[in-house]
């Protein structure tokens, strides 16, 4: 494979002859081309931040998990010093993964095949029988330590990259922070997982989840209508549901640039039906006491009126994200869903995980503002299990297309076919849109997706 700038495959096809940037389309081959696979894992998820997990799944000192960054095995470990830590899971002796559990405790990861052992922070110990110094002399010991990361934590999120001397973390999420912000820094305790992550294994290539993860609103209407059939969104008393999702697919999608996309859906009609009032007529303060945002209590919602702007709590109690992504494989889900209990905000959050050209692990995690009661965090578990989990309906229904448009994009002439982004915004900039990014008002259309593919066709293309 020639991989300069623009990289050529073994069969001479070059990465630009994969997707037009004139018509908005890409080449199904993208969802299944090992070479690419291999370029994707080295310039993608070598190079940029990479999501692994929330902070609380290790809370303690000597805590640890194994997670991936792209092909690459990792240690999350909490260290002596109570900071977070990620390292490559493979020790510099010969190549044995350190640690071959999922999730543990321990000050000291000792290798099972030669027994070289290693902080949780990834610094070399020694190995064993030290007066026969089995590790040699010819490198000191702070050069036998594991791989180290770069590390960041964001309102209690872990990401970590290998780029060491690359972009940092603020500029990475660029002005999508503005918005992250009313998401993920909403209480002075922050939010918690509600116990481990979901995982289960997709026979799909990763992109086919992520690119949908990009705020494609779309598919709702046809692959989710069991919602206004069966589900929150039936109409009460009609014969076969009667719901209409249409009105979901109006609001705002906004990108930030570094294929950060969210989709800002309208609160007007739910707030007209729970208040009976004008949305128009409310203050600001008056709609989020109506409808606070998901998972925030009212006894919360001080602290949310203390940490925002007037700009930011406008967009919260108008049209919040809650969906869309973190470039490269990230997806939260921050919604409101009916009950006999009344409105309950669930949390979610996605990682789908390359394991390969036509294989991706799907992570789940459900989380709560640490303050909220424990009764609420049971309601918040099971919903958010029961829709966006693993076996959740939601996900279901995602996760049955996935492996079919991989298995598609092997074919000798569906290769070929191109998935197509032209539905495009034709309108200005909403007015008095108070936010950053680039912004699409009205029905959701193609333009956050396509997004994503030309920052990946951008990283893939960069010189290395």
């Amino acid at each position: 494979m020639d991989r300069k700038s623009n990289p050529k495959l073994s069969d001479g096809t070059l990465l630009s002859d994969l997707i037009n940037l004139e018509t908005r389309e890409v080449k199904m081959r993208a969802l299944s081309d090992p070479e690419l696979f291999e370029l994707e894992m080295e310039r993608i998820f070598a190079k940029t931040w990479v999501f692994l997990g929330h902070e609380t799944e290790i809370p303690n000192k000597g805590d640890f998990v194994v997670r991936d960054m792209g092909s690459d095995s990792v240690l999350m470990a909490r260290g002596a010093d109570g900071e977070v830590y990620v390292s490559l899971n493979v020790c510099p002796h010969r190549g044995m993964k350190i640690s071959t559990h999922d999730v543990g405790n321990t000050m000291t990861h000792v290798c099972i095949y030669h027994g070289w052992a290693f902080k949780p922070n990834g610094d070399f110990i020694g190995a064993p029988v030290e007066k026969e110094c089995m590790h040699g002399k010819m490198m000191t010991k702070q050069e036998l330590g594991l791989k180290k990361a770069r590390v960041a934590i964001y309102g209690g999120l872990v990401f970590a990259t290998w780029n060491i001397e690359g972009p940092s973390f603020e500029d990475f999420l660029g002005d999508a922070k503005w918005y992250f912000d009313t998401l993920w820094c909403r209480t002075d305790k922050g939010m918690e997982v509600l116990g481990p992550p979901q995982r289960f294994t997709i026979r799909a290539n990763w992109k086919t989840a992520c690119e949908q993860s990009a705020s494609d609103g779309f598919h709702v209407l046809t692959l989710h209508r069991w919602l206004s059939e069966v589900g929150p969104y039936r109409k009460p008393g009609s014969e076969g549901g009667g719901g209409d999702l249409t009105p979901e697919m109006y609001g705002t999608e906004v990108y930030t640039g570094h294929a950060h996309t969210m989709r800002c859906i309208e609160l007007d009609r739910k707030i007209r039906r729970l208040t009976g009032k004008d949305p128009s007529e409310l203050s600001i303060k008056e709609k989020l006491e109506a409808l606070p945002p998901p998972g925030i209590t009212p006894e919360m919602l001080p602290e949310v009126l203390r940490r925002f702007s007037d700009d930011q709590l406008r967009v919260m109690a108008w049209r919040p994200p809650q969906v869309g992504n973190f470039f490269p494989n990230g997806l939260f889900e921050f919604v409101y869903i009916p009950s006999p209990d009344g409105v309950i905000g669930v949390m979610a959050l996605h990682a789908y995980v390359p394991k390969g050209p036509d294989k991706l692990e799907f992570v789940n995690w459900i989380l709560a503002e640490k303050d909220t009661p424990p009764e609420l965090k049971a309601k918040m578990l099971r919903l958010g299990v029961q829709l966006l989990g693993t076996s959740g309906m939601v996900e279901q229904d995602d996760s049955d297309t996935w492996p079919h448009q991989t298995l598609a994009a092997k074919g000798a002439v569906s290769k070929h076919i191109t998935m197509k982004y032209q539905s495009m915004y034709e309108n200005n900039r909403l007015e008095g849109w108070p936010g950053p990014g680039d912004v699409g008002d009205g029905f959701t259309k193609d333009d956050t997706q396509w997004r994503w593919w030309e920052y990946w066709y951008e990283l893939m293309t960069a010189e290395n």
